[in-house]
């Protein structure tokens, strides 16, 4: 029997906002150095998790789109549902530093003034999610970190705020799958400095 579909969630390497812990969506930055060297390991990663030929669809982000690049992922598709969760007003900034203003915020747990809600987001993340069960092919999706959690969520069954419980590093990999028709997580947060030959289970 053939293996069933997986989705493979690639974050981009780092930025200099990333490593500061600034909330980045509309802001292009590029990738730092050390973003580079991230990117162009987690090639040969993705390499040995998949195990045959995927779709490639890119956040329009110049972050995503040159970690592409430099993985070696060949033909890939802009994918403007995959920005990063608007974050309005607080763009740019820490979480210490709003929670000077908004005490205990969260992304998932409050508003983004003049950005989306977690409602806003999963919408897209369900759009984008049928669109990709109902091609039926396996994709990896080069994107950003709280809406590739949030794919994670919603492709489980789960609530757009249960992103909070998958972690996803800069240059990180999740593969999303099923077991026997259910829809589930079959690797989380795969570094890119991993570098021993992964083998799938079956």
């Amino acid at each position: 029997m053939a293996r069933e579909q997986r989705i493979y969630l690639l974050r981009h390497g780092s930025t200099e906002w990333s490593q500061d812990g600034r909330h980045t969506s509309r802001t292009d930055l590029p990738l730092t150095p050390g973003g580079e060297q991230q990117a162009r390991r987690v090639g040969p990663l993705l390499t040995a998790l998949a195990d045959g030929p995927a779709e490639v669809l890119v956040s329009p982000r110049v972050r995503a789109r040159r970690t592409a690049e430099l993985a070696g992922l060949t033909g890939p598709r802009t994918e403007h549902r995959l920005i990063e969760w608007d974050y309005g007003d607080y763009e740019g900034l820490t979480t210490p530093a709003i929670r000077e203003q908004v005490p205990g915020w969260t992304v998932w747990t409050h508003p983004c003034p003049g950005g989306e809600t977690a409602a806003d987001v999963a919408y897209r993340a369900d759009d984008l999610l049928a669109e990709l069960r109902q091609n039926g092919s396996d994709a990896v999706l080069v994107g950003h970190g709280h809406f590739s959690r949030v794919l994670v969520a919603r492709w489980l069954g789960l609530p757009a705020t249960a992103g909070v419980h998958f972690a996803l590093d800069a240059a990180g990999i999740t593969v999303l799958g099923h077991e026997r028709g259910t829809p589930q997580l079959v690797r989380g947060n795969v570094p890119a400095s991993t570098t021993e030959t992964l083998k799938e289970r079956p």
